[in-house]
């Protein structure tokens, strides 16, 4: 195999990763690329709400142990189902 087709084929490069890291590392073009650190998760995006009747609301809300994933509606829908299970 060539020298380029070795170099421009992503499954040879997998296997020797060294090369591919040193020929970023010695890069020119990759070097002249404007950088800059964009860090979006830093600060969380959505307030923390300090209302005293929503942290109620939510402890209620929290504390209910029913929970209604619909199971029930889609297998009265689907009467094969029953039969199956």
């Amino acid at each position: 195999m060539s020298t380029t087709a070795t170099r421009l084929n992503p499954f040879v490069l997998m296997l020797d990763p060294e090369a591919v890291i040193s020929a970023m590392e010695t890069s020119a073009t990759l070097s002249s690329l404007r950088q800059h650190i964009c860090r979006p998760l830093d600060k969380p995006l959505i307030p923390k709400i300090r209302d005293a009747a929503t942290r109620a609301f939510d402890a209620v809300i929290d504390a209910d142990g029913f929970m209604d994933t619909g199971s029930e509606l889609y297998r009265d829908a689907q009467p094969a189902l029953g039969a199956v299970h």
